[in-house]
């Protein structure tokens, strides 16, 4: 009997570098994080940028405390899967907004970093809820949608020089090779990276954020559980034990 005709292209491998934009610090940590410990592991460099510093993400802890709290989480959790840089730019969690200082935020940071490949987190309204062995169809996150939105108008902005010219004073030339945005755990997933040799890692980048699971309040939940599950569908889909799933967008 042949073999069944995979679901998910693959990820194509050739570039270098890469920015991952979310709203949230463990945005990532959610899959994502496997596939990056994977493309480190190749030498390609990726920075993180996350749009909030996820101070409204625990309840039992005040803002101003859960900031660092989180902020050193993404950290350490980053540094698990070899990602050296981490931005934070600061944005209120849980109340984002899509406006023109969110857009300029995001292609500042492209234009400093120079990425040829955008990642970020589930862009669409809702979740996959076979992708998480979930019922119904899981209401994504405001915060995630709003992110969304500003990435694929920010990656364009980036390459305009006459859009957000105050960047130019900053000595920020325009960057328009930002064209590949891939966006994980997209409930319209085209393509897929195999993390079977990563997966351990990106386990231990979730188990990283240790006070923001604390805080979610499910005693049960486990991290490799929880990544193993949603990587064997994707595996499922491309043809492999583990896998993440993305959509790709571009321009």
């Amino acid at each position: 009997m042949p073999e069944p005709t995979p679901q998910l292209k693959v990820l194509p491998e050739d570039w270098e570098t890469a920015i991952a934009i979310v709203a949230h610090p463990d945005d990532l940590e959610y899959g994502a994080a496997s596939a990056v410990a994977h493309w480190t592991a190749q030498g390609k460099k990726i920075v993180y940028c996350l749009v909030t510093n996820g101070e409204a993400g625990i309840d039992g802890i005040a803002p101003e405390k859960a900031r660092v709290i989180r902020e050193d989480e993404q950290r350490a959790s980053a540094e698990k899967v070899g990602v050296e840089v981490v931005d934070f730019l600061g944005f209120p969690d849980g109340i984002l907004e899509y406006g023109l200082p969110l857009r300029r935020a995001i292609a500042r940071e492209i234009r400093v970093h120079r990425p040829q490949v955008v990642l970020t987190n589930n862009i669409r309204d809702s979740w996959d809820a076979a992708q998480f062995g979930m019922d119904g169809s899981p209401v994504n996150h405001a915060d995630h949608i709003v992110t969304g939105r500003a990435i694929l108008d920010g990656a364009r902005d980036a390459g305009n020089r006459w859009v957000f010219p105050e960047l130019l004073e900053e000595g920020l030339e325009p960057w328009g090779d930002a064209r590949r945005i891939w966006s994980a755990n997209s409930p319209q997933p085209t393509h897929g990276v195999d993390v079977t040799d990563s997966l351990d890692r990106g386990v231990a980048s979730l188990r990283a954020h240790a006070a923001y699971i604390e805080g979610l309040g499910d005693p049960n939940f486990d991290a490799a559980e929880f990544l193993e599950t949603i990587g064997r569908n994707a595996g499922s889909k491309l043809g492999c034990e583990f896998a993440v799933s993305f959509e790709v967008l571009q321009f």
